[in-house]
């Protein structure tokens, strides 16, 4: 008898379309419904739910009914942080999708990856907040230091109530489309809810792009000043 984690019950539900459309349309963090996710997939309500049924039993998703319908979302940050892998493998490896949308420019600019801010800026606030010693970094492994708490509360975000979680505080996700890492964790959520909170940015309904308007963009900038 083999012992260990069996990688390939995981590996053989990602590895249907179907099943991947699906998880990736709960990328942005929301549940869905599986009539939502059956559009998502291009599949019948019925194939959506048998699909579902399977990604549930495996510890991908969960889900749960309010009223007439049943809504389904990523088991959690270790799915969608496995997710972003896999995106970022695929991306490196040539394997695109046959027709990207006309949101691509605005998913590799600024996305949410399941509830924390990625793409271009969020690679850019990472890099600024190690730069200016915020953030530590110690091969990938991240902390928040005394200044950058200090920062954080400035900025309306408490790290005492977040570093008390179960949740890592800071943790580094390999963002998919710049290839380098963008920051997840608690913290990481907490700055995208503050600065979505600020009215810096908005997260398009139906979409995983996070759109900043121009002052926005500006303020973000201030916030977390770029590489000179």
């Amino acid at each position: 008898m083999r012992l260990g984690p069996d990688i390939a019950r995981i590996a053989a539900l990602l590895g249907d379309p179907t099943r991947a459309n699906m998880l990736a349309a709960l990328m942005g963090g929301q549940a869905l419904t599986a009539g939502e996710l059956a559009r998502e997939a291009g599949v019948t309500p019925q194939t959506a739910s048998s699909h579902l049924a399977k990604l549930a039993d495996g510890g991908l998703v969960i889900g749960r009914r309010q009223g007439r319908h049943a809504y389904f979302a990523l088991a959690g940050s270790e799915v969608a942080d496995l997710l972003e892998k896999l995106m970022g493998l695929a991306e490196r490896a040539g394997h695109q999708r046959v027709r990207p949308g006309p949101t691509e420019p605005a998913l590799r600019m600024a996305r949410v990856c399941y509830d924390h801010l990625a793409g271009e800026l969020g690679v850019a606030m990472l890099d600024s907040l190690t730069d200016r010693a915020l953030v530590e970094d110690r091969e990938g492994s991240l902390s928040l230091t005394a200044e950058g708490a200090g920062f954080m509360r400035a900025l309306g975000v408490e790290t005492a109530g977040l570093a008390r979680g179960r949740r890592p505080l800071c943790k580094a996700c390999l963002d998919w489309s710049v290839r380098r890492s963008h920051l997840g964790g608690a913290l990481g959520q907490a700055v995208l809810d503050r600065i979505c909170a600020r009215g810096w940015a908005r997260r398009v309904e139906g979409s995983r792009v996070v759109s900043f308007s121009a002052p926005g963009l500006a303020a973000f900038r201030v916030a977390f000043p770029s590489r000179p």
